[in-house]
């Protein structure tokens, strides 16, 4: 059951992935017949922390808290992908597991439970920023950076801070059932349920290439988003046989020549859903769909909702 919940901080915290912790846990909504968690903040480096915005906590519990806890959470702070972690506070997560807690990071908090090595063998979310990061200082890990957060019960990792919120709520419904998670979301003035295999909204700048090789193309490819290229005539562009230009090219962006392209008119159907009044039909020829039904298949895909509903969340149900 989940009644007894722990927030434990570093030096550096985020206040706001902190807060998100504190809002679906730590305020007690018992007169309105919702749960009321025995919640607590804890500090795993002394008991005077500094926030990554300058200020300074006072935090009355130390690490001995979490040994009690059903939940232990994890919440962001500055330079968690490169700072070492106390060893305590890390055998104190692996323990948790051990005797059945559940353990949640917010945001770059999926470093701490990287460290502890609790994501082993499992897959994880990463905000789109961390995500390389976290690659490159666990190799071994399933990084997920494009989707909001991943229950690998007793593990759940989530994105950025929206995310977190959905990583929380996530949870009391899957312990406490959907009516108190809705309630409780409904006290936050918040979507009560975003399912975590929703992509992140992002936006992602045009790769920077690590030669000369295909960069120029690049460039071309984006200008022409609404034209059917093949990887012949890319591979003319930069001077290459198709076959080296398609290793070339993936070397230098990560993907594929069609997934890129596929990327990025998803990327200019979003921007042009948030900033226009242009039709779905319309943007589907600018962004070189063709038609309605081939956006909405694709951004289905990749961005894990509909264009019609992404608008929606960007410019209220009148601009649907």
């Amino acid at each position: 059951m989940l009644r007894n919940v722990a927030a434990v901080l570093l030096d550096g915290v985020n206040p706001f992935e902190l807060g998100v912790v504190c809002e679906v846990f730590g305020v007690d909504r018992s007169d309105d017949g919702l749960p009321a968690y025995d919640f607590a903040v804890a500090s795993a480096e002394g008991r005077t922390l500094r926030s990554n915005t300058g200020f300074t906590l006072q935090v009355e519990h130390g690490p001995e808290r979490l040994e009690t806890a059903d939940l232990i959470a994890v919440p962001a702070g500055s330079r968690y992908e490169s700072r070492d972690f106390p060893p305590e506070l890390l055998d104190a997560l692996r323990r948790g597991v051990d005797r059945g807690a559940r353990v949640l990071s917010v945001c770059s908090g999926v470093f701490v439970l990287a460290a502890a090595g609790l994501l082993d063998g499992r897959r994880a979310a990463a905000h789109w920023r961390h995500a390389q990061a976290l690659t490159r200082r666990y190799p071994h890990l399933s990084v997920e950076p494009d989707v909001l957060y991943v229950d690998e019960d007793p593990v759940i990792t989530s994105a950025g801070t929206a995310a977190g919120i959905d990583a929380c709520l996530h949870l009391v419904r899957k312990e406490q059932g959907p009516e108190v998670a809705n309630r409780i979301a409904r006290r936050m003035v918040v979507p009560p349920h975003r399912d975590g295999g929703q992509a992140q909204y992002i936006e992602r700048p045009l790769p920077q290439s690590g030669g000369d090789t295909v960069s120029e193309v690049l460039v071309w490819m984006e200008r022409h988003l609404d034209e059917e290229v093949t990887v012949e005539q890319l591979a003319a562009r930069a001077h290459m046989s198709p076959r080296t230009f398609a290793r070339r090219f993936r070397q230098e962006t990560g993907t594929t020549p069609y997934r890129w392209i596929l990327r990025q008119r998803v990327l200019l159907a979003q921007r042009l859903l948030e900033a226009t009044d242009e039709t779905v039909d319309a943007i589907a020829g600018r962004t070189g769909f063709g038609d309605a039904a081939a956006l909405r298949h694709h951004f289905v895909r990749t961005v894990g909702t509909t264009p019609h509903a992404y608008r929606r969340t960007f410019r209220g149900p009148e601009a649907a």
